[in-house]
């Protein structure tokens, strides 16, 4: 099993990007997990910024990318997205799409542990 997430690239600050996370696995369905997106920087702890449950209506955020950052999910098409807008230069970073077999309510039930499959990230750059 793994995911890939792409989609990221160079943007100057204010800029927007549209990431996706699909599988590669002919017989994992993204649409029995729910998911999540994380990002790491460089010197930096790995930091959550939001998931969604297996039916998509139910998201969850992290403050520093609440009304900026979107999450969605496709599920016929195997895929899960996040919309950045409103980028700034500290979103620079790798990020990556994760899946969790069993969805929680509670943020802080987010930090990365939870997740059970990982992607290879996409480096996103924020030019000033």
């Amino acid at each position: 099993v793994q995911l890939q997430a792409s989609g990221g690239g160079l943007v100057q600050a204010g800029g927007s990007l549209r990431l996706s996370c699909a599988a590669s696995g002919r017989t994992f369905s993204i649409s029995n997990y729910p998911m999540g997106w994380f990002r790491q920087a460089p010197g930096k702890e790995r930091e959550f910024l939001a998931a969604i449950n297996w039916s998509g209506d139910t998201t969850i955020y992290a403050d520093s990318v609440k009304g900026r950052f979107t999450i969605s999910r496709a599920n016929a098409k195997n895929m899960v997205t996040l919309q950045m807008n409103s980028l700034k230069p500290e979103d620079t970073a790798v990020y990556y799409c994760a899946a969790r077999r069993i969805w929680s309510y509670v943020r802080s039930s987010h930090a990365g542990v939870e997740y059970d499959y990982w992607g290879q990230g996409t480096q996103v750059t924020v030019s000033s």
